[in-house]
């Protein structure tokens, strides 16, 4: 039983984590990994159709990323803070969960100041509670209305690329760091495996006859949080929104009954799938709060291939991976990518697992 943090640790280049996506989504290199024959073969990500065909089932996570990202000043010393929009508590009261930085400087009570280009203050909020060492409650003083409201968030915040993408976000990345599906807006991190897909390579995929599923999982900033135990039982992820709609779950039953292919694209895809299984292995149209964790052995209940980006090394992210395809064959994957030096993480390349 593989249960160790340390046994996921491997040397990954710095170089080798991507700044900028693929000049074109489905160009990105793509890993086929076959956990049957332990092939690794390497392709490019639009050849991933020709491992689906009439029955099979892919399921799409359709979250849609916000602009998450904004800069105040604080009151007084007016001292740049940056606040990172986690998710909303109440709408009527415009109470909101946060992440400060630094946070050694914002206090319950503490106010904060919101500016456009010019410098005119647009909003102002108070610090109402800490709930981590960074992360406060803090309610916006609003009075319009709140599509006026959500309007000037969306124009002072700028899109939550990952800290490991060590550049500024620019205009490019209000489309690439969202896919060409995201519908259902609520996420601060990006489904990144979704990324490499073009608007013409899903309709090609429909054309031989499989089938889109769409779920939801609005991406909290937990997926990414680094793990501090050893032991991987004692983990704890935090909860995350989830919405599975009864055309999906019959796509994929539909699949599974012939025995056909169905893929999960991402971690998050497969996280939602695996928390709305019913007592027959059948997947269950509902929507709730998930905090599922899945490291090795786990037996999945609904895909049989998933796809993947490149992960970090002591991530939740890449022990899930290891825990489909298995530990030993995925670690080798994993030292065949930096070998080859595949590009790592959100704007990275891709594996697919069969």
């Amino acid at each position: 039983m593989r249960t160790k943090l340390s046994q996921f640790k491997f040397d990954l280049p710095e170089n080798l984590i991507a700044q900028y996506p693929t000049k074109e989504r489905d160009e990105s290199r793509l890993m086929v990994v076959d956990r049957k024959t332990g092939k690794i073969e390497h392709k490019i990500f639009r050849d991933v159709i020709d491992y689906f065909d009439d029955g099979d089932s892919i399921i799409f996570n359709n979250t849609k990323v916000f602009r998450a990202r904004l800069y105040g000043k604080k009151e007084k010393t007016g001292a740049k803070i940056e606040v990172f929009l986690l998710r909303e508590l109440n709408s009527e009261s415009k109470l909101w969960d946060v992440l400060v930085d630094p946070a050694r400087k914002i206090r319950v009570g503490n106010k904060l100041y919101f500016a456009d280009a010019k410098g005119n203050d647009l909003l102002v909020a108070e610090v109402v509670d800490n709930t981590t060492s960074r992360g406060r409650t803090i309610r916006f003083f609003f009075e319009r209305s709140d599509e006026e409201f959500k309007g000037i968030l969306k124009m002072l915040g700028s899109m939550p690329l990952p800290k490991y993408i060590t550049r500024t976000a620019d205009d490019s990345d209000e489309e690439r760091y969202q896919t060409v599906y995201a519908k259902e807006t609520g996420a601060v991190a990006a489904p990144t495996a979704g990324l490499h897909f073009t608007k013409e390579l899903l309709k090609r995929m429909e054309i031989k006859g499989t089938s889109l599923a769409e779920v939801t999982l609005h991406v909290g900033l937990g997926t990414f949080r680094s793990i501090d135990v050893e032991d991987l039982s004692k983990h704890k992820m935090d909860a995350e929104f989830y919405s599975i709609k009864q055309n999906a779950a019959d796509a994929v039953n539909q699949s599974k009954a012939l025995n056909k292919r169905v893929c999960a694209v991402g971690t998050t895809s497969m996280r939602t799938i695996e928390s709305s299984v019913s007592a027959t292995s059948q997947l269950k149209s509902t929507e709730g709060w998930t905090n599922l964790f899945i490291y090795p052995p786990y037996d999945f209940s609904i895909a049989n291939s998933m796809i993947s980006n490149f992960h970090l090394p002591k991530t939740s992210l890449i022990i899930m991976v290891a825990a489909f395809g298995g530990f030993d064959l995925i670690m080798e994957a994993y030292q065949e990518a930096v070998k080859e030096k595949y590009r790592f993480f959100s704007y990275g390349d891709a594996m697919l697992i069969i």
